[in-house]
């Protein structure tokens, strides 16, 4: 099963301190001595990252995300990659130069992930731009040994937030989740995790609780489930046990009493595309238990997974989500939508509610927006970290706080420190509808600074 434990491959998420894999070492080292390397202009031999941006040739970059899988898929990553290139050369390019994107089916797979990242090598892509991928340890190592930085990950693996050579656009799942389980800490008794059964869902319950126990709330009991399931009856089943009598929902509650002052026990699910395939069993199982409240995260859920499951007459009404940026009806991404309704050909594998295109239509204009800090010089791999590096500030027209990115950040002592970006929204269903519960972000550096990731 892509992206399961192995006691061969060690753990994509969060050691307790700052401790970079030995590939990040060395890109970090390799990176030192490429600048000296620079500096002297001689005697280094080829420069990784120098190549397939200079003169007038395109400037080349690449895009990947599985398609096509029994897990999790993000057919519109790729899509609307394509869809941007078609816009910014009908516009006349960076800087003057047309844009070649590549995509690649990364099928949640480590020999297809590693295979997409050799192939942006060999086509010497200056970046690989707004892409998904659990599988850090099969792509990165050939990205740091060529100097190519990756722009705008989904935030699924530890390496996202701790290589020197990834921009993160967001805060990934720690940070939808700790602001999830804030919230949830006010209102709800006992919380159930149900979350995936792989390398990177082994880091969620630390984030949802470090929510949750920042609330004065207990941990969520942690629910197991396959990634790629045909039903999860079972772990609904153990999920809805707890939410309705697994505990105080209090920290160091008396037995009874929190339930009663916090209410409703929660199931929170965190399982990407298998949502769906969870909420049919869930329907089916919740009519045995009392009323519980559902929660979730954007990624897991959007309002096609909301319509499928009954709208306003099913289990989602009234639930939570977490996000990372507004909700899909903010004119803040008005931008987007006329780069889909000009270039997309009615590709409808493109949804501008979709978290993936939203967070690649971010990672493009912070990739573009370091091009045009070159000014018409050559893009490189190499340039474009210069830019990135040396305090470029990228504003996206209010989707994000501006972002900004230094070798060790806030967030460094868990580690992440990459991650510039822990704001969350705050949306929940009203009517059948994801509407926005909350105006403005909400910042979980403090919370996430407090979570137990030994």
């Amino acid at each position: 099963m892509t992206g399961r434990r192995r006691t061969s491959t060690r753990s994509t998420f969060l050691p307790r301190s700052v401790r970079f894999t030995r590939s990040v070492r060395a890109a970090a080292l390799s990176a030192g001595a490429l600048t000296a390397c620079a500096s002297l202009a001689v005697g280094c031999g080829v420069v990784p990252g120098t190549t397939g941006g200079s003169g007038g040739d395109p400037i080349v970059v690449m895009t990947w995300a599985p398609e096509g899988t029994s897990a999790t898929n993000e057919p519109g990553m790729p899509a609307f990659a394509r869809a941007y290139a078609r816009w910014v050369n009908a516009a006349g390019g960076l800087n003057g130069r047309k844009l070649k994107v590549l995509t690649c089916n990364e099928h949640n797979d480590t020999v297809a992930a590693s295979k997409c990242a050799r192939q942006a090598v060999k086509e010497h892509a200056v970046a690989v731009v707004g892409s998904y991928s659990q599988h850090s340890d099969a792509f990165f190592p050939h990205l740091e040994g060529a100097g190519i930085p990756y722009i705008g990950g989904y935030g699924v693996t530890n390496a996202e937030f701790t290589s020197p050579l990834s921009y993160p656009v967001n805060g990934g799942q720690p940070s939808l989740l700790a602001g999830l389980g804030k919230e949830l800490a006010t209102s709800c008794g006992p919380v159930s995790l149900v979350r995936p059964d792989t390398i990177a869902g082994d880091a969620l319950p630390a984030m949802l609780d470090a929510g949750l126990t920042a609330g004065g709330h207990d941990e969520a009991a942690d629910q197991l489930a396959p990634e790629d399931a045909a039903e999860y009856a079972a772990q609904a089943e153990t999920a809805l046990a707890h939410a309705t009598d697994g505990g105080t929902g209090t920290k160091n509650g008396t037995s009874g009493q929190g339930e009663k002052k916090k209410g409703k026990g929660c199931v929170v699910t965190a399982l990407g595309d298998r949502t769906s395939t969870f909420m049919d069993s869930f329907r089916r199982t919740r009519a045995d238990h009392p009323e519980v409240r559902t929660a979730t995260v954007l990624g897991s859920v959007d309002q096609t997974v909301i319509d499928a499951a009954g709208a306003g007459s099913g289990p989602f009404e009234g639930a939570y989500v977490t996000g990372w940026y507004p909700e899909a009806s903010d004119p803040a991404w008005a931008p987007m939508k006329k780069v889909i309704s000009e270039a997309a050909f009615s590709d409808t594998r493109i949804d501008p509610t979709d978290t993936g295109v939203q967070t690649t239509w971010i990672a493009y204009t912070v990739f573009r927006q370091a091009v045009e800090s070159l000014a018409g010089g050559d893009v490189t791999a190499d340039s474009v970290r210069a830019a990135l590096d040396n305090g470029l500030r990228i504003t996206t027209g209010g989707l994000t706080p501006t972002l900004r990115w230094h070798f060790s950040d806030r967030l460094a002592s868990i580690g992440f420190p990459r991650l510039v970006n822990a704001d969350v929204t705050l949306q929940t269903v009203r009517k059948g509808r994801l509407v926005a519960a909350r105006k403005g972000f909400v910042d979980m550096t403090k919370t996430l600074q407090k979570a137990d990731v030994g």
